[in-house]
């Protein structure tokens, strides 16, 4: 279950959800105890909704079975936040690229890097850099716009799923990136999402 992120990069999550529309991956537990609150349930609600999306990996409310069905119902056309895979390749050394296709259209880019002690997740914190590395599809992007908490936080469960294990540590691929995102992240070098196993 992810609970925060720990020194380095920061990640801020939101304190409550913006609209209808907004993704709740990405949100804190007090911001969908909230938001359940909000449709009628009890504060419980909340604990259940964080556990179904960040331990059971549900990518649609309508999973989540220990939510009453007529409740169920009513929130299908609420988005969870996870993004499609439009490519995925896989290295000799067992190394995992993904570009994902957010919401928008546009692409950004995910690199899984397990090893027998750990895995590393490599993260976008934006669309595009500016830098030019050739060997980063981000770096390819001229720079678009910041990524939001939920799209930062998918990348993460993109990649826990595909490689079935927690990340040990994450780092951003456009390095030139997050010292202009202060909005959403702070720091540079690392940054890893706490578990409970």
């Amino acid at each position: 279950m992810i609970t925060s992120l720990t020194s380095g990069l920061t990640l801020m999550m939101p304190t409550a959800i913006a609209t209808t529309n907004s993704p709740l991956l990405g949100q804190s537990l007090a911001a969908l105890t909230e938001w359940v609150q909000t449709h009628g349930q009890p504060a419980y609600r909340g604990k259940q909704l964080h556990q179904w999306i960040y331990e059971r990996y549900a990518r649609s409310l309508a999973d989540i079975t220990v939510f009453p069905k007529h409740w169920r119902a009513e929130l299908e056309h609420f988005p969870v936040g996870r993004s499609e895979t439009h490519y995925r390749s896989v290295a000799p050394d067992e190394t995992v690229k993904f570009l994902l296709k957010l919401a928008d259209g546009q692409i950004i880019e995910t690199v899984g890097m397990p090893t027998e002690k750990r895995l590393t997740v490599c993260v976008s914190s934006q669309v595009g850099c500016t830098l030019t590395c050739t060997f980063c599809h981000t770096g390819t992007q001229k720079l678009v716009r910041n990524l939001t908490a939920a799209e930062i936080v998918n990348q993460v469960m993109v990649a826990r799923d595909a490689l079935e294990e927690w990340p040990t540590a994450e780092k951003p691929l456009n390095l030139g990136g997050p010292s202009a995102d202060q909005y959403r992240l702070h720091g540079h070098g690392r940054a890893a999402l706490q578990s409970r196993r």
